[in-house]
Formats: structure tokens, C-alpha cells, sequence
């Protein structure tokens, strides 16, 4: 049998996630063209639901038992919101563009926790912050061509983004990882069901087989970095959660012919090392939900 590390098993794993969220993305793009993007939201969250049955008929004597059941549906309101604006994006934008504006969401993490957490944010801290900002314009080479609006609207969803991941730092002083992913799954579903029967249309059936794609892969990649955190520091695999651009670059390159530019690669180097130097400077938990 071979010896792996756990490093090199750990990253492996970070690696499959973030390609099967970049997967994620692009089915999310190709579905969207023929199906309302409220649909492929509900059934992203349902997927996730479904999965997690067998936890709740194992706990069903406590798996509704919480001490903070008003930021469980805080959560899922703007962890739904963020979902919705990050789907729109995704079929509006070049697929590597929006995964990197949604990327930002780890940099802006620490302002959200300096504020409503009072965690302390070091110069240290707030360099690596500005240098995956910097990393972003020039990927987006804004003085180069015009920026699309939807960009605006991507930050936005990267800020929820954000947001809901604080909020995990704070369910997870007296919640277990599954209690919080449980009721983020089944608020969602229920929250994501009602705009979905709105713009209700039949769903053609060479489309079932992208949907279920999308929720497959979404709890693939999903489980692969619970796993990949569980047995390896963030600190020293977190920094590969930044190639889901890459991946995201690829797939928008084969599939739709998008531009890979050599002010992405930048862009992406740079973003990729502030990110190595905040991980290595704060080594915490990522929160791993996408």
C-alpha cells in the first residue's frame, strides 16, 4: 500500500473540491441559459438536504435542539441571498471572473469579524487584505476594457459570502459542524422553494442530468474539504481553495471560448499568495460550505 502524507492527501482533496465547485459553476452557467436560476437554487439546497437524512434520523432526539435558532435563519436568509446573487452573476459574467470576485470572500472575513466579533485585525492582517484586493483589479484589468456591472453585484454576493462564514465562527461556540450545516440546508430549501414555484416551467428532461450534477458535485466537493480540514491544518492546504479560478478559467476557456490573459495570471498569483499569508498568519478553521 502506498504511504501518502497527509498534507499531500489533504491537498488533493482541497484540490477535487475546488474543482468540483468550479464544476458547479459552470453547470450553473450552461443550466441557466434554458432555466430560471431560482430553480438550480432550490434544488442545489435540496441536494444538500437530502444528504444529510441519514444525520437526522441518527440525532432526530436533538437535531433540532439549538440555543440559537434566530442566527441559524439569519444565516440561510443571507447565505440565500448570497446563493441567488452569485447564480445571476455566474450566467450574466465570464465564469473565471465571477469565481475570483466571489474569492474575495476570505479577505473580507476579518473586517466582518473585526466589527461584529471584536477579533483583532494586525497590519500584518490588513496588508495581506489589500494585496487580494490589488490581486483582483488586476485580474479584472479595469483600465483595459469596460467592467461589467454584474462585477458590482458579485462583491455584494462575496460580502454575504463573507458574512455567512462569520456567522459560522459564532453557531460553532455551541453547535456541532453538522447541526449548522443541517439547518442551513433545510431553511434554505424552504426559503428557496417559494421563488422557485414564481417563475415555475417545466424542467426539460435532458436537464434533470445538470441538476443533479450540480447538487452531486456540490456535496462532493463539499465533503472532500470537510475532510480535507480534518485531517490536515488550513493553514498549510488552505491556500489551494484559490484554484477553483483556475479551474473556473479552464472550463470557461474550453467550454466558451472566454480569454485567459496574462493580467489574470497575475492577478491570480497575487491573490494566491496574500491568501498563503493570511492562512499561514492566522491559521483558523476555514469555514467550508460553498
Amino acid at each position: 500500500m502506498f504511504n501518502i502524507s497527509p498534507i499531500v492527501f489533504a491537498s488533493a482533496l482541497v484540490l477535487l473540491a475546488e474543482m468540483c465547485f468550479a464544476g458547479v459553476s459552470a453547470l450553473v452557467k450552461h443550466t441557466s441559459a434554458t432555466l430560471p436560476y431560482e430553480h438550480l437554487v432550490f434544488f442545489r439546497n435540496l441536494f444538500a438536504f437530502l444528504v444529510l437524512l441519514p444525520w437526522l434520523y441518527r440525532k432526530r432526539a436533538t437535531a433540532f435542539r439549538t440555543e440559537q435558532f434566530g442566527l441559524h435563519i439569519l444565516r440561510a436568509v443571507i447565505g440565500i441571498a448570497a446563493m441567488y446573487l452569485f447564480f445571476l452573476v455566474i450566467a450574466t459574467i465570464p465564469l473565471a471572473q465571477a469565481t475570483l470576485v466571489l474569492l474575495l470572500a476570505p479577505f473580507i472575513i476579518p473586517v466582518i469579524s473585526h466589527f461584529w466579533l471584536k477579533e483583532l485585525i494586525t497590519p500584518r492582517l490588513i496588508t495581506t487584505i489589500g494585496l487580494g484586493f490589488v490581486g483582483a483589479f488586476i485580474f479584472l484589468n479595469p483600465f483595459g476594457q469596460d467592467i461589467h456591472p454584474m462585477i458590482l453585484v458579485a462583491f455584494v454576493a462575496a460580502i454575504f459570502a463573507a458574512w455567512t462564514k462569520t456567522m459560522i465562527r459564532k453557531l460553532s461556540t455551541t453547535e456541532s459542524p453538522s447541526k449548522i450545516v443541517f439547518y442551513f440546508s433545510f431553511f434554505a430549501s424552504i426559503l428557496s422553494a417559494l421563488p422557485m414555484l414564481i417563475r415555475w416551467q417545466p424542467i426539460p428532461s435532458t436537464t434533470w442530468l445538470a441538476i443533479a450534477g450540480i447538487g452531486l458535485l456540490a456535496v462532493i466537493g463539499q465533503l472532500a474539504m470537510t475532510r480535507a480540514f480534518s485531517i490536515a491544518p488550513p493553514s498549510q492546504v488552505g491556500v489551494f481553495t484559490y484554484s477553483s479560478v483556475i479551474f473556473a478559467a479552464l472550463l470557461g476557456y474550453f467550454i466558451w471560448g472566454e480569454a485567459i490573459t496574462g493580467h489574470m495570471v497575475l492577478g491570480v498569483a497575487i491573490i494566491i499568495t496574500a491568501g498563503y499569508f493570511a492562512l499561514k498568519k492566522q491559521k483558523v478553521r476555514i469555514p467550508t460550505e460553498s
